[in-house]
């Protein structure tokens, strides 16, 4: 598979349920964790442009950030072996290096040059002057921002709405996502898209800021709603009462979520929509943003 030219649109299914035929709503799922077997979900839209561009020039590495089970990292490792660049990882917590996860593994095992550093040195991957830094050391790779997130990255992801669209033959009412560093969400909010954002990591309000900050000005966000208590203990944790509903889910529609985002997503949405939330005849559409890899660390 050409992995620039993976076949969309993605599935869209209905998922019915005493409680959405309770509340009067459509709930649809996008099926985004089909789009490509390592590559999936929003990582592949964001990537999609990311590749592009240092295609066109000229690279030959890529470097990037991400934590120890980090969808991005494992979806980087994955691109960029099957594209012919090097890889570089710029991981999150200096302690790793001496037991990796599974998804680091991966990585490795992909070709990915892992380098551990403090979580203090971490927190300067943004600085222009650190980025500077990693391109003298790093063979003046292409940078890509975590989680991908970037303009080339929104790009991809808007490119979802009028296959939406077209799928159902009307703009849903709510596109909902779960986010980490706010670019999906952002991406939707550029071409106008209404749009319900579940954070994943504990304390999750800044993520406003940082979508806000992504949009540049370009949109509003006030066609964002953004819940930030379904969290289960923040990044990369979870609770039994989320592995219950995630197989729950399971047994219900056939569709296996996991535990770091899209059960948290769901579990949140549910809970919304049981609470009418929502008006009847709405139609929400649900992304499933794979990283089907993070199920390895249950």
């Amino acid at each position: 598979m050409d992995l620039l030219s993976a076949a969309l649109p993605t599935p869209i299914q209905e998922l019915s349920n005493a409680i959405t035929q309770k509340a009067g709503i459509r709930l649809y799922i996008k099926r985004d964790d089909l789009i490509h077997p390592t590559v999936s979900g929003n990582k592949w839209r964001k990537l999609k442009y990311n590749l592009s561009e240092a295609q066109s020039q000229r690279h030959t590495h890529l470097l990037t950030f991400g934590g120890a089970f980090s969808n991005h990292l494992y979806a980087v490792a994955a691109a960029g072996k099957a594209l012919g660049f090097e890889t570089i990882g710029i991981v999150r917590g200096e302690e790793l290096a001496d037991k990796l996860s599974p998804t680091l593994l991966f990585c490795e095992n992909q070709g990915m040059q892992l380098h551990f550093v403090s979580r203090v040195e971490y927190k300067r991957k943004n600085a222009d002057d650190y980025l500077q830094e990693l391109a003298v050391n790093f063979n003046n790779p292409f940078i890509i921002p975590e989680g991908g997130t970037s303009a080339f990255a929104l790009k991809g992801v808007a490119e979802m709405v009028p296959e939406v669209i077209a799928q159902l033959g009307k703009a849903p009412n709510y596109f909902a996502v779960a986010a980490g560093t706010g670019g999906t969400a952002a991406g939707l909010l550029s071409v106008g898209a209404n749009v319900l954002a579940f954070s994943a990591l504990k304390g999750g309000g800044f993520l406003e800021h940082d979508i806000a900050d992504l949009l540049n000005g370009h949109c509003s966000i006030s066609n964002l709603q953004l819940f930030t208590d379904y969290h289960f203990g923040g990044y990369a944790k979870w609770t039994p009462e989320l592995i219950a509903f995630m197989n729950e889910f399971q047994q219900e529609f056939d569709i296996q979520l996991e535990q770091v985002y899209t059960a948290k997503m769901f579990f949140g949405l549910f809970d919304l929509i049981s609470k009418k939330h929502f008006h009847n005849g709405e139609t929400i559409v649900a992304v499933h943003t794979g990283g089907m890899q993070g199920l390895l660390t249950v």
